[in-house]
């Protein structure tokens, strides 16, 4: 497995992760949505330059033009609800791929534990593909770990997977670290927090990025 962390390098896109944590910004639910979809955007060009290419011949209106393009068969998968604007964000570059959407929601106990529980997928076959995962938020990393292997149980492993969370803990960059060793995987993240409360909330992060979105829930 590997790791790249673009915030590491300085660019526009610690702009818009500074947005998405500044408490006054945030309040404007449409600028949150649209910070999402713009780094999503920036991790899909990232992402495209790991692609497999290969030369095309391109008719144009006066001749021929040979150009370079990705072969990849690609799969965006997202965790709802947070992931939805960085999902649309990585769309708006792979406009061709196809798409996977997986419920997983924290069930907490009454002393205040919790399981990841999933109860929705819809996806294509993964076997072969290179799948793209998103989730915005990557607190401990078993949601993203049960997600994954759901998906590889059920629908078939990819052949290559990125994983792309621009807000990360470095507990859950540890975890995913040991328990995917070895695999063909690449985690993609824009900021790594060190600190996780004892109720796995990522600090200073950023909130709760499906109600900054899309509203508060019951």
């Amino acid at each position: 497995m590997k790791l790249i962390n673009l915030g590491e390098t300085d660019s526009i896109l610690n702009k818009f992760v500074s947005e998405m944590r500044d408490i006054n910004i945030q309040k404007d639910s449409m600028r949150f949505r649209r910070n999402l979809e713009r780094i999503g955007e920036i991790f899909a060009y990232e992402i495209s330059r790991k692609l497999t290419f290969s030369k095309k011949q391109v008719e144009t209106p006066l001749g021929i033009a040979e150009c370079s393009t990705p072969d990849d068969n690609i799969v965006i998968g997202t965790i709802l609800r947070a992931g939805l604007p960085l999902h649309n964000g990585i769309l708006n570059y792979f406009d061709n791929a196809q798409n996977a959407f997986v419920a997983a929601y924290r069930k907490y106990d009454k002393e205040g534990n919790f399981e990841i529980r999933t109860e929705y997928a819809s996806t294509p076959r993964l076997s072969g593909k290179t799948l793209i995962l998103a989730d915005t938020m990557l607190a401990t990393g078993s949601s993203l770990q049960i997600v994954y292997e759901k998906l590889c149980h059920d629908f078939g492993k990819p052949e290559y997977t990125h994983f792309v969370c621009p807000i990360s803990s470095q507990y859950a960059v540890e975890y995913i670290k040991k328990h995917f060793r070895g695999e063909s995987i690449t985690l993609w993240v824009a900021a790594i927090d060190e600190e996780l409360t004892s109720h796995s909330y990522i600090v200073p992060g950023l909130g709760d990025a499906g109600d900054l979105a899309y509203g508060s829930k019951l």
